[in-house]
């Protein structure tokens, strides 16, 4: 699901560059937000005008102001101050300093949140973070100016956003991703509308929206569910995937070179998936009692009764006992605990 979501987001990267010739990038990111939003309303509507009960928990009270964090960090915040950055530094050296976003999310996750991070982990996230690295800076230097401070600015936003997302990922990613894409969408284009923009052709605005809900919408649905088994730290170094995934995607579309960068880029990304995938964290620990709702099956887990029969996955209110046993696992919503 991670791999997933950088595939979806990387592939918004090419398709986004052919639409900037018809768009103001500020108003772009309105539409593409739009797009999602929109396109994530019409699965949530659909699903319950077809009488499909999704196995999902939803958004509870206590999960709103979560939720304003993450449109206010992720949805208004990081873009506006993107766009601030790029218009005063050169584009390549700001798709560099992107890759800070990683950075920051991983280091939130760690310091903040306790999530484990083991030398293995460490060396992949690495691996793939130099490979983002290479390819996305072009042999130019980085220059310390309030441009490049902006774009670092913007990271760090969208470094509390993913952490921030996680508080939501045991509840229904549809709506979470719904809201913030109708919030977001809404904030970026009003601004641009503001600044002067004009609103392009119908066809492109469709288009626009199209790939909105997929590269964001979809992105974002699956980058939630995989916050929700990975946890932050691992779900972001798999995500740093996607400037490769988008520079490969645009030697076809766009008809772009392949270069010496991009082949070291992949090896290097390669690895970095190589050593992730092959993890196996396992020690025994103690599961403290606790209580919450999410999607789940009657696992090791979740050995609860019910009054009736439950079809799986399925959601509601749990509690779970205490429970000190052993088996491979990563960071997961069961699995939140530090280690010495």
């Amino acid at each position: 699901m991670a791999v997933g979501a950088a595939v979806l987001f990387g592939a918004m990267a090419p398709f986004g560059k052919v639409l900037l010739g018809e768009v103001e990038p500020q108003l772009l990111a309105g539409l593409l937000y739009l797009g999602a939003g929109i396109g994530l309303a019409a699965v949530h509507l659909g699903r319950a005008a077809l009488g499909i009960r999704a196995p999902e928990a939803p958004l509870r009270p206590r999960d709103l102001p979560w939720l304003a964090a993450v449109i206010l960090f992720g949805g208004v915040l990081g873009p506006f101050l993107l766009m601030l950055g790029l218009a005063r530094t050169e584009a390549s050296s700001g798709s560099l300093l992107l890759n800070l976003e990683t950075l920051f999310t991983m280091g939130i996750a760690w310091l903040v949140f306790s999530e484990n991070l083991d030398r293995r982990l460490l060396l992949g996230a690495v691996a793939i973070l130099v490979g983002a690295a290479i390819l996305s800076w072009g042999g130019r230097g980085v220059d310390v100016d309030t441009g490049p401070v902006l774009i670092a600015a913007a990271c760090l936003a969208w470094g509390i956003d993913n952490n921030l997302t996680r508080k939501l990922s045991s509840a229904d990613p549809v709506l979470t991703a719904m809201i913030k894409g109708l919030a977001a969408g809404t904030v970026n284009a009003g601004l641009a509308m503001l600044g002067g923009a004009t609103i392009p052709a119908a066809g492109i605005v469709g288009a626009s929206a199209m790939v909105g809900f997929l590269g964001i919408g979809i992105s974002l649905v699956v980058f939630v569910l995989a916050l929700r088994h990975l946890g932050t730290a691992r779900t972001s170094a798999y995500f740093s995937l996607a400037p490769f995934i988008g520079a490969v995607l645009a030697l076809g579309l766009l008809h772009e070179n392949v270069t010496l960068d991009l082949v070291l880029a992949g090896l290097l990304m390669g690895f970095g998936l190589w050593l992730h995938l092959a993890e196996r964290h396992y020690h025994e620990h103690q599961h403290e009692a606790f209580e919450h709702e999410h999607s789940h099956r009657h696992d090791i887990h979740h050995r609860h009764p019910h009054d009736g029969p439950a079809s799986e996955p399925h959601s509601h209110w749990h509690r779970h006992a205490p429970l000190r046993h052993t088996h491979p696992h990563y960071p997961d919503l069961h699995h939140r605990h530090g280690h010495g």
